[in-house]
């Protein structure tokens, strides 16, 4: 098989914060090669062969969530749907560190972790092979001129939709209005459709939700979550 050219990716996140404690550097080094989804980096897959979520996950539904935080509701999840297999995606690596921590306490053993950028997991992912997507409190890039770098820009959305089952479900949190605007034009016109019928289907939390610690400081501070639902269409 012939290796494509690997197109030239910026990335603008953090990759790492303050050290790390002791117990997240052991963490690091026992337990995320075994939870990792298979060859995402091109160093390790310069083909780009699709990943196999049937034998990843024993032939149970597979579900992402990009950018998982500090992984509380990725854990969460996961130990609320033992039938599915997810898939957690974040190049923070302390992020990453205090996911892993949460998985060992929670024994939750259908959780897969890609410490990195979500668009080299998109290119290993099957083409409709994810049921369900979440992206809480992406980073909202504030500044008008850093806007092309948010999530919801076709450079994401088209690879997201490409790897989504028809029918599946995404949902979007963020408490930044500006995003929400944003949201609402861009994800439409990547092929999804917005399942609002009345005000409480943004005004309030999912049924399953669990508040995580980002949502928790915006409350602090006075911002007003929004909780956005979408069906790929």
């Amino acid at each position: 098989m012939s290796t494509p050219d690997r197109p030239r990716r910026n990335f603008y996140g953090r990759l790492k914060g303050k050290s790390l404690k002791a117990s997240q550097k052991t963490y690091l080094a026992e337990d995320l090669a075994d939870l990792s989804p298979g060859p995402v980096d091109w160093e390790a897959n310069p083909d780009r062969t699709p990943l196999d979520l049937d034998a990843l996950f024993d032939g149970r539904e597979a579900w992402l969530e990009i950018g998982f935080g500090g992984g509380e509701h990725l854990v969460h999840q996961a130990t609320a749907n033992p039938n599915v297999g997810i898939i957690g995606c974040e190049p923070y690596i302390n992020g990453v560190a205090m996911l892993l921590g949460k998985i060992r306490r929670a024994g939750a053993d259908n959780i897969r972790v890609h410490p990195g950028d979500a668009r080299d997991l998109f290119d290993v992912l099957p083409a409709q092979s994810i049921s369900r997507a979440f992206l809480l409190y992406p980073d909202p890039w504030p500044k008008a001129r850093h806007h092309r770098r948010r999530f919801v820009t076709p450079e994401h959305l088209a690879p997201l939709h490409r790897t989504l089952k028809p029918g599946a479900i995404l949902r979007v949190a963020t408490d930044i209005e500006d995003y929400v605007r944003q949201t609402l034009e861009e994800v439409p016109r990547a092929g999804f459709e917005w399942l609002a019928e009345r005000p409480g289907d943004w005004r309030d939390p999912w049924d399953d939700w669990l508040s995580t610690r980002y949502e928790q400081k915006a409350l602090r501070e006075g911002r007003t979550p929004h909780y956005l639902t979408f069906r790929r269409v």
